[in-house]
């Protein structure tokens, strides 16, 4: 595992998660990282470029990495894993590989689940193809699951950091400050005060609806003039954007085991956050520097023969 390019806040390296200690770099930080921010390789029937496994080896594979997580992270840090859904091959019936994964994950980690997340991609294509365009029997696929995992079961988070803009009801309730308190059909009575008060912006809930349509931007553009293969499951910005600022503060350690085109490194390092990502593509780790205005490589591409 090699340093391949570095900013000012963090360094992205080339090679193997699976030899994540092997490497002196990463074993100085047992203990050291506040959260652990990925998307590995989902489970999927079809093989892709950046590789992928199925079925058992693949339960395996991602659940091998629970202990190593763990030695990772600091007593109060999290690990958010975001994993995609699966089919069972040649049916239209949900595969729970998935699932089963991330318990086994969970189970190895001796981790906690904080909370589970979806995430809603409003601007998904109809997939499965078969299923939804074809045959008409199902509808299309449009959510990914993230688990908040933790060695504690209250590690750092703070909500205030990541409130979204209030309603135009609540706007009105703020302004008139009249609201019909007291008991509900529910029985569950509403005091006055607890919606009547500013506080900056509501709390989000555990579904996240972000948009994934960007088709064309600087590292897009790079991979074209480099001749460079662009990753082809690449994560919105604001997705990480909101688990960093969730879950961490200014110079704290971000790690991205799975980095692909290292949007996770780039959103840490314009939120002021410490970082190091990990890619074991070498095309995909080249090419991600472009997200970055002001960093350096410490090795050139190798030449192909």
């Amino acid at each position: 595992m090699r340093a391949l390019y570095r900013t000012k806040n963090g360094t992205l390296y080339l090679g193997d998660s699976e030899h994540l200690f092997e490497s002196t770099a990463f074993h100085k930080l047992r203990k050291k990282c506040n959260l652990i921010f990925t998307s590995p390789p989902f489970p999927l029937n079809k093989k892709k470029a950046y590789g992928n496994l199925t079925g058992e080896k693949y339960i395996e594979w991602l659940a091998n990495f629970g202990p190593i997580f763990n030695e990772l992270l600091a007593p109060d840090g999290s690990l958010v894993v975001e994993l995609g859904n699966a089919w069972i091959p040649k049916s239209p019936t949900t595969s729970l590989l998935p699932l089963e994964s991330l318990m086994e994950l969970k189970k190895r980690g001796n981790f906690h689940l904080c909370q589970e997340f979806i995430w809603h991609n409003t601007t998904r294509l109809p997939s499965p193809v078969q299923w939804v365009n074809v045959e008409r029997i199902r509808v299309k696929d449009a959510f990914t699951r993230l688990w908040w995992l933790s060695p504690s079961p209250k590690p750092k988070a703070n909500n205030k950091k990541v409130l979204i803009e209030y309603s135009d009801a609540m706007k009105k309730l703020l302004k008139t400050q009249r609201y019909n308190s007291g008991k509900r059909p529910s029985q569950h009575k509403i005091g006055e005060k607890s919606f009547l008060a500013n506080n900056g912006g509501a709390i989000p809930s555990n579904v996240l609806s972000i948009p994934n349509t960007t088709s064309s931007d600087s590292y897009l553009t790079y991979c074209r003039e480099k001749g460079l293969k662009y990753h082809p499951a690449r994560m919105p910005p604001d997705l990480a954007e909101f688990f960093i600022k969730f879950l961490t503060e200014p110079n704290d350690l971000v790690v991205d085991p799975f980095a692909g085109s290292n949007v996770t490194g780039y959103v840490a390092d314009i939120n002021g956050r410490r970082w190091r990502s990990i890619e074991k593509e070498p095309d995909y780790a080249f090419s991600s520097i472009a997200r970055f205005s002001k960093a350096w490589f410490v090795q050139k591409k190798p030449t192909s023969n």
